[in-house]
């Protein structure tokens, strides 16, 4: 095991070097990235320091962002990642991808330049499996063309997005191991649902036409199967993995 997350770690130390290069190349060469950010605390390396502080560069150098605690709750950019799973692109105050999207045109981006003097940026969200978002940003003072670079670059910065993000958590933890095997019934998958749907046990029990204890035997099961530690992130993880339907 120790073996593997050192491997882990020197892969997410080559692709932290590839993502830093890949932002140079296209004249993007500001560059955040978060493996959680649902996490407060920075995206580090195997010593606990901060990426943005040894590897990556931002606009001003005093700027220390990831010291910011509540920059995932307001940050544009990292709204985009919790309602997106593709790459997207920031220009004059717009955001932008390969479609058209009600849900990129709801964020309001019309002060990050004014206030980052960020001109120009392609976001690569990453949703990995466990409710786990990331995201990673490079970022330019120049706007000029940046359809263009992304209409060239968006799908491999995406590819290296994924592979950092996951390969940063398989080496710090993040994808834990399940204390069971990843395999539900049907009764419950089905007690998952319904538990989603807000549904006490009791209702359950009517709606499946089965007792009560029996709804809560099967998602005790269910909960020690996925590695929660309560209901609520047995459905969070259940929904994560495919089980349960966010709608």
């Amino acid at each position: 095991m120790a073996i593997e997350r050192d491997q882990a770690w020197a892969e997410t130390t080559l692709l932290i070097e590839e993502v830093r290069e890949a932002g140079l190349a296209i004249g993007l060469p500001f560059v955040a990235a978060q493996g959680d950010i649902a996490d407060p605390e920075p995206m580090r390396d195997a010593d606990g320091r901060p990426y943005a502080e040894t590897h990556f560069q931002w606009l001003d150098p005093s700027d220390q962002y990831w010291h910011n605690r509540r920059l995932a709750l307001h940050a544009p950019f990292l709204q985009v990642a919790r309602v997106m799973a593709e790459p997207c692109f920031y220009a004059e105050g717009r955001l932008g991808t390969w479609r058209t999207s009600a849900l990129l045109e709801s964020i309001d981006c019309r002060q990050v330049t004014a206030t980052t003097g960020i001109a120009a940026a392609i976001i690569a969200p990453v949703h990995l499996p466990r409710a786990i978002v990331g995201a990673v940003v490079w970022a330019g003072r120049e706007g000029d063309a940046i359809e263009q670079k992304f209409a060239k670059h968006a799908v491999r910065l995406q590819g290296l997005a994924l592979k950092l993000v996951a390969s940063h958590a398989e080496a710090s933890s993040r994808l834990r191991a399940a204390s069971g095997p990843m395999v539900l019934t049907r009764r419950e998958v089905q007690c998952l649902r319904w538990a989603a749907a807000g549904k006490t046990d009791g209702e359950i029990g009517i709606i499946l036409s089965l007792s009560t204890s029996t709804v809560r035997f099967h998602l005790r099961n269910a909960g020690g199967k996925l590695g929660s530690t309560g209901r609520a992130q047995a459905i969070q993880i259940a929904a994560g993995l495919g089980f349960v339907s966010a709608r």
